[in-house]
């Protein structure tokens, strides 16, 4: 019997998933955050994996039955309330937009700092509930597992991961105390920005300070927000010699979601794994209304607009002016919008509450993308090669649409002062300017010319890791020292100490030599 080559691969794959079966447990952060952890959750078991997610009982993105995955659903409000950070991007919207005073920024940093210190509380408390519960943690052990899968935003899953002593994988590109680079690689300030402080790897001086100042007050910030948390939780159930970030930096493998074209070039470590745009797909066919919609563009092509989930929509003068901007191209435009349709919107823009973004963006037509700045719909854009207007609103938008705007391939807007006029013109410049699409079009290329897909090497490694147990030969052991180690402070004052002493001596033989000289002169005279 002859067997078609597809087949056979398709064969061997089935009994290579099957052979290499394991049992992973997932602890994500909920909202945006799940939608690219369950890629990673259903492409693990689709392979044959089994798959169980723990979620709280308020859980707003993280459904509690899916074919994918089973749920160990927690009997505590973890404080996933979607309608805070909706409601804290409209007020973001209002005082940047009415030039509110530096008070009321800082009022609302402070308000947004009470949120998440809130949220790692009541993450403290769903695991307190899971150690504290027998039948509970009796059950995770006798699964055993093979390896624990979470999001170091929060540390849920690096406390349940060192609790039943199981092998560790981030899905990363933040910890508690921000971007994932900065808890375990080298990260000379010279030359390595802290997100989100929208600099570039190539700084002046003045920038370089910015970076210094920033990374310290930004320091400080993190531990104020989530230190009195986890510390008191680690000394409670690992032992007071125990700090509470050795725990997150002690993980066998980070996935990291950018690559380098997203990031500037810095130092890294053996066991980061870069998977930036492993939530990238060819496009898929459009459903017939929005083909014929966007066919019906013709050679001037089409716009798409989706400022993402939390920003559904925007004061009724701002999407107007927006509105009336698009009714005034040529283009096509496909509006990802919630809010009351504005009554300048033109015959040339459809609204819709929900687009298939991968796959439009995917299309030859589409031409442009205006974007929040999230880090999905970013590499969506650089996977398809499409430029980008951006509007940043909160957390790290704003720094990764500086990013890109420094590789030439998008235009940033600023809330505060953006207008229909403005709106339009830039729109404009980023369609009739080639560079923005030849930048971005680079960018693609480099981006998909690689030996393995992002999430074939991102399950690759999962499974290493469920394999072998762990990988701590790839885990630099640098985290278990004290800080005037890791500097070398303790080497550099022993060299001092040293040189100082030799030079002592020296001082002291010249001394003495001196004064033999200046007796033996006296006495010959």
């Amino acid at each position: 019997m002859h067997w078609p080559p597809a087949s056979v691969v398709y064969l061997l794959h089935v009994i290579t998933s099957l052979a290499f079966a394991g049992k992973v447990l997932v602890f994500p952060h909920d909202g945006s955050h799940w939608v690219n952890m369950k890629v990673l959750v259903e492409e693990l078991h689709s392979r044959g994996h089994h798959v169980t997610v723990v979620r709280p009982a308020d859980s707003w993105y993280i459904s509690e039955t899916a074919p994918h995955y089973e749920t160990i659903t927690v009997n505590v409000e973890a404080g996933g309330d979607e309608d805070f950070y909706r409601l804290f991007v409209a007020e973001v919207i209002r005082i940047k937009r009415s030039n509110g005073s530096a008070w009321s920024r800082f009022a609302l940093d402070m308000e947004l700092k009470d949120k998440f210190s809130e949220l790692h509380r009541k993450v403290c408390e769903m695991i307190v509930h899971i150690f504290e519960s027998k039948e509970l943690t009796k059950a995770l052990r006798e699964a055993e597992y093979d390896a624990v899968l979470t999001d170091p935003v929060n540390g849920g899953g690096v406390f349940l991961a060192h609790y039943l002593g199981l092998p560790m994988v981030f899905n990363a590109r933040w910890t508690v105390h921000g971007e994932a680079h900065f808890a375990i690689a080298p990260s000379p300030l010279s030359y390595v920005p802290l997100p989100p402080s929208e600099l570039t790897d190539q700084m002046t001086f003045f920038e370089r300070v910015k970076n210094m100042i920033f990374y310290h007050m930004r320091m400080h910030l993190y531990k104020q927000v989530v230190a009195p948390h986890y510390s008191p939780l680690s000394k409670r159930y690992f032992g007071p010699d125990v700090d509470y970030f050795s725990l997150f930096q002690a993980a066998d493998l980070w996935l990291m979601r950018v690559d380098f074209v997203f990031e500037f070039p810095r130092p890294t470590m053996p066991n980061v794994v870069y998977m930036g745009g492993f939530q990238c797909k060819p496009a898929r066919p459009l459903p017939q209304l929005l083909e014929e919609f966007v066919q019906s563009a013709g050679e001037h092509g089409v716009i798409l607009m989706s400022l993402g989930t939390l920003i559904g929509e925007l004061p009724h003068d701002l999407a107007d002016e927006i509105a009336a901007a698009f009714a005034n191209l040529p283009q096509k435009v496909i509006w990802r919008y919630k809010g009351a349709k504005p009554p300048s919107l033109g015959s040339n823009t459809l609204i819709v509450d929900w687009m298939p973004q991968n796959d439009l963006l995917g299309h030859p037509n589409t031409k442009l993308f205006v974007s929040h700045g999230g880090t999905n719909g970013i590499y969506e854009a650089i996977y398809h090669g499409v430029p980008i207007v951006g509007i940043p609103f909160v957390f790290d938008q704003a720094d990764n649409l500086s990013r890109l705007r420094a590789k030439g391939v998008a235009r940033v807007l600023d809330v505060s002062d953006l207008n229909g006029k403005l709106f339009q013109q830039t729109v404009q410049e980023v369609l009739n300017e080639p560079s923005y699409r030849t930048n971005m079009q680079r960018l693609s290329r480099l981006h998909r010319d690689q030996q393995v897909r992002p999430l074939d090497r991102a399950i690759f490694w999962i499974e290493y890791v469920m394999r072998h147990k762990g990988a701590a030969h790839l885990r630099t052991e640098s985290y278990r020292l004290p800080w005037y180690s890791y500097y070398s402070v303790d080497v550099i004052l022993f060299l001092v100490a040293i040189s100082v002493q030799v030079l002592l001596i020296f001082s002291w033989l010249l001394w003495r030599c001196f004064l033999l000289c200046c007796k033996r002169k006296v006495k010959s005279d």
